[in-house]
């Protein structure tokens, strides 16, 4: 008669219920003729009791207490009220008086690392000698970290931004794509790309579905996103840089300005912002306990700056640079700080950059011929998105990357998509694990990847 429960559901209108709980043994500690088992969910735990009486035998007992941790059991008995809070457990008010107890699968008694050491903060190990483990031992042994609580509790809450950004944007109308990760040509004409063997030939990881996109709105999609990887051959061994990672890109067309599409762009963060805090406060906070951190400020509407207005602030501060210079990391942590002293955001826009320092078919500012319709989107100092519209006319199209120095060989069809009349548009491409990271005010885009690829690391 006992059914399965969660052990997050296991509160205080659960007491005196008998229920059957499948946990994993966190940690065991046998005294006198009784056991004391701590059993884990993802980021959920609950003390459990094997005492000897009518229930449980010392045989029992001391069968609990050799279970060895990070096992699968299935647990059998009553939830009671507890005579205190217990300390440690998510589910402080209740524990489980154990009538039976099954091992479904058991661990080798020696783990590559302790949990508990896996969810110390760095400050507190670091004051009593205790144990931190150290990020290259999580990422070895990446199934064992994944379960600590602050991996489960981050990746549930990256779930979330994905589930947010395709809500959202549904609602507003737009159509999700799925496009080619293998493509004949380097995307945007660059270097930085992997090559793969592809039969007689070579073939390209896609560095962005931005081709594919563009093509779709050619194709009166009007207002696609996508949902995918994106390869960088890069060298770069950056606390936010990886060589694959999730995009969330959007693309749109647009009636009067592009600002129609970056005020879109805008609001989708800002929705997945709020989702964020209205849905996963107990993921933000489980993290917060391992990784403290101020929460995260946006305003309604976003901020948005132009670059110039970006320099000025910048050089009011002492930093010596040119009005066509782009931002440096250290000059970007930097501004990110001053637009938090003046305007209270994490979150803002910086619009109008330089047309020197962008890609080829950026779109320049009918009014200015030094700056370009171009914009990037900011969380904490850091930027995590890159847009522009984009140059649809291609005679124009053909002109810029002459301009550039690109083969127009190798981005011939990119160029012909916009032949047969392609309307004004615009977009971008966000990267799911920065904004992860930046959300939760973390330090490394490691700790927001599953599995990370860096130009030093290909395993798990």
């Amino acid at each position: 008669d006992r059914v399965l429960v969660r052990i997050k559901d296991l509160t205080l209108e659960k007491a005196d219920q008998e229920v059957w709980v499948r946990g994993r043994i966190h940690t065991s500690r046998a005294k006198g003729k009784q056991c004391f088992l701590v059993l884990r969910q993802q980021q959920f735990n609950i003390q459990a009791l094997v005492a000897v009486g009518q229930h449980a035998s010392k045989q029992m007992v001391k069968f609990a207490a050799n279970i060895t941790k990070e096992s699968i059991v299935d647990v059998e008995g009553v939830v009671r009220k507890a005579f205190q809070k217990v300390g440690g457990c998510t589910q402080q008010d209740v524990e489980l008086h154990v009538q039976r107890i099954y091992v479904i699968s058991s661990a080798e008694p020696r783990l590559p690392l302790q949990l508990d050491d896996a969810v110390r903060p760095e400050v507190e190990g670091d004051e009593d000698g205790r144990a931190t483990v150290n990020q290259d031992t999580r990422l070895d042994n990446r199934i064992i970290d994944l379960r600590t609580s602050t991996s489960q509790a981050i990746f549930c809450l990256q779930s979330g931004i994905c589930q947010l950004f395709r809500e959202t944007l549904i609602r507003k109308g737009f159509v999700e794509i799925q496009t080619p990760k293998i493509i004949s040509a380097a995307s945007e004409g660059g270097a930085n790309v992997f090559t793969v063997s592809y039969f007689k030939t070579s073939a390209y990881l896609a560095q962005s579905p931005q081709l594919y996109k563009q093509m779709c709105i050619c194709a009166d999609f009007d207002k696609v996103f996508c949902v995918g990887p994106v390869f960088r051959a890069e060298d770069s061994n950056t606390h936010r840089h990886l060589t694959e990672f999730v995009g969330l890109d959007i693309e749109m067309a647009f009636n009067y300005h592009y600002h129609e599409v970056v005020d879109e762009i805008a609001d989708t963060l800002v929705q997945i912002f709020k989702g964020l805090q209205e849905r996963f406060q107990t993921e933000i906070q489980t993290v917060g306990k391992q990784f403290p951190c101020e929460p995260f400020k946006f305003l309604e509407p976003t901020l948005r700056l132009e670059y110039r207005e970006g320099v000025a602030m910048l050089r009011e501060a002492g930093v010596e640079m040119g009005d066509e210079e782009d931002l440096s990391t250290p000059n970007e942590k930097l501004l990110g700080r001053l637009v938090k002293e003046k305007y209270d955001t994490d979150f803002y826009i910086l619009d109008k950059y330089p047309l020197a320092v962008r890609p080829f078919y950026t779109m320049p500012d009918p009014g200015n011929p030094k700056t370009s319709n171009s914009y990037d989107m900011f969380m904490r100092g850091e930027e995590i998105l890159s847009g522009a519209q984009r140059i649809h006319d291609p005679q124009l199209l053909t002109e810029r990357a002459k301009h550039h120095g690109i083969d127009l060989e190798k981005i011939k069809a990119y160029i012909d998509s916009f032949r047969f009349g392609a309307p004004p548009h615009a977009g971008g491409g966000i990267g799911l694990e920065r904004v992860t990271m930046l959300y939760l005010g973390l330090h490394n885009v490691r700790q927001t990847s599953m599995f990370p690829r860096d130009p030093k690391r290909l395993t798990p």
